[in-house]
């Protein structure tokens, strides 16, 4: 039996450009050689495409744009012949290549990778992709549509309010509202973005303005969200029509918070799988992460990530993650490999939901 030519995006016009190159490079060591032939295509944080021929290393150090390794390439929107476009010649362009691809894997983080933006170029080519959908990709990227589509379900989630770049102007009139609605502390977050990106916790009015400030450096839209005292803790969800949560794992960050720092680089946050909660909770975080998966229109996988209040009031729902981390100290892998499932077998399955959701 021949092998699937699998083509795995890495980088991307994204501030979490430097995690995408990270979860790449792990999922590029794990993915099965003896089942999958792979394609390495980089995208520069300025947007640019190439095919990319270096070994994985230089992907983790950030170093990958050597132009030895490099030739330019897209991918193809004419579904007679998908796949890649891959340039040679003396100027770059001189010679085209169609490489046929079986099925895409981007491992592209926050926006134009983990907004439906690559997902509707992916779907236009007719090539299979791992990972959510255009719709749910959207649904999930933006915290104020999340919400709304949680709350109508009756999810339970933070309280929360939605500002935009104007709503500055008239700010005191709007803490007022918003701290006695949500209280102090509260956390100011772009509404498009992710890995904790531009997120401040603040206490007062002055650190109102610039949190907000910040945010609108990454999205012309920011969430205001009530600070909730809780345990941390995350499942991951896994399938298309018949969707799967895997165990449940605690966060216990030395920071203030989970911050994009703690995530991905600072290994002295506590991980425990399976978290120190009760069986009653882990079920509910278990079935409500697959209910809010199915709500959103998700599909391939989703980390959804909730805090059990310290209070014992209940569980709240936090965020999804269409594209999670998989870099060596991310929860996704992580869990799934509690659950029975080790990294390899995870993007084995990964890549044959793809294929499955395509052939409908």
């Amino acid at each position: 039996m021949s092998k699937l030519r699998i083509a795995v995006l890495f980088g991307g016009a994204s501030s979490e450009y430097e995690v995408s190159l990270l979860s790449a490079a792990s999922v590029l060591r794990n993915i099965p050689e003896e089942q999958y032939d792979v394609i390495k295509i980089g995208i520069t944080k300025e947007g640019a495409w190439y095919l990319y021929s270096g070994p994985i290393q230089l992907i983790e150090n950030n170093t990958w744009q050597t132009n030895r390794y490099l030739t330019p390439a897209v991918i193809s929107p004419d579904r007679k012949s998908p796949g890649i476009l891959h340039f040679t010649g003396r100027d770059g362009y001189e010679h085209c290549e169609l490489l046929n691809i079986d099925c895409a894997f981007p491992v592209l983080h926050g926006k134009n990778g983990e907004d439906g933006t690559i997902q509707g170029l992916l779907e236009m080519s007719g090539i299979p992709y791992v990972g959510c959908g255009v719709q749910a990709s959207a649904n999930c990227m933006d915290k104020t549509i999340t919400h709304t589509l949680l709350d109508a379900a009756g999810i339970p989630g933070a309280k929360w309010r939605k500002a935009f770049v104007s709503d500055l102007n008239r700010l005191e009139e709007l803490e007022l509202e918003w701290s006695q609605y949500l209280g102090y502390p509260m956390f100011v977050k772009p509404a498009n973005a992710g890995s904790s990106v531009g997120v401040t916790k603040v206490k007062g009015l002055k650190e109102l303005r610039a949190a907000l400030e910040l945010a609108f450096t990454i999205d012309d839209k920011a969430i205001i969200e009530e600070a909730v005292d809780g345990i941390e803790v995350e499942t991951a969800v896994l399938g298309n029509s018949n969707p799967q949560a895997a165990a449940v794992g605690e966060i216990v960050p030395t920071q203030e918070f989970y911050s994009y720092t703690a995530k991905y680089s600072d290994e002295s946050t506590d991980l425990y799988i399976p978290a120190r909660i009760s069986e009653e909770d882990t079920q509910k975080i278990r079935e409500t992460a697959v209910k809010a998966y199915q709500v959103l229109g998700c599909s391939g996988m989703a980390r959804v990530d909730f805090f059990v209040k310290r209070d014992g009031s209940g569980i709240i729902l936090n965020e999804p993650n269409t594209i999670p981390g998989f870099t060596s100290i991310s929860m996704y892998p992580k869990l799934w490999e509690y659950s029975g499932l080790p990294y390899p077998e995870l993007i084995h399955r990964l890549i044959q939901l793809a294929v499955e959701k395509k052939r409908g």
